[in-house]
């Protein structure tokens, strides 16, 4: 069996590391992990009153969540409820708002993050 070279390796990881973060990039699935960070097992529907967002915007977020596996259902009758799957979600949010609160300024500035490159 022949091996992937190294570069090639770090290739793959690198545009998975990115596709990673893009899960957490969407202001809505944020919102979406930090609401069941806080309250614990919600509906779709609970989801969508605490967010003020459609309910068919918050299930096609959540459907996402589920798909990286940041988020778990369980169903009780037909009530289906959601909640964060994995702790090392939690400690990305966290992480991600200390680093925030020490750079928010500069991220808030940057000009660049949502422009293509040339």
């Amino acid at each position: 069996m022949e091996h992937a070279p190294a570069t090639e390796i770090a290739s793959i990881q690198t545009a998975l590391l990115a596709k990673f973060f893009r899960g957490f990039g969407d202001p809505i699935r944020l919102r979406i992990l930090r609401l069941l960070l806080e309250r614990g097992e919600l509906t779709v529907g609970q989801i969508a009153d605490a967010t003020g967002e459609a309910q068919p915007k918050v299930s096609h977020h959540l459907a996402c969540l589920r798909w990286c596996g940041y988020v778990f259902t369980r169903n009780e009758g037909r009530t289906t409820f959601n909640s964060v799957r994995d702790p090392l979600v939690v400690q990305m949010i966290e992480l991600a708002a200390q680093l925030v609160a020490k750079s928010g300024k500069y991220i808030d500035a940057c000009q660049r993050i949502d422009k293509e490159a040339p």
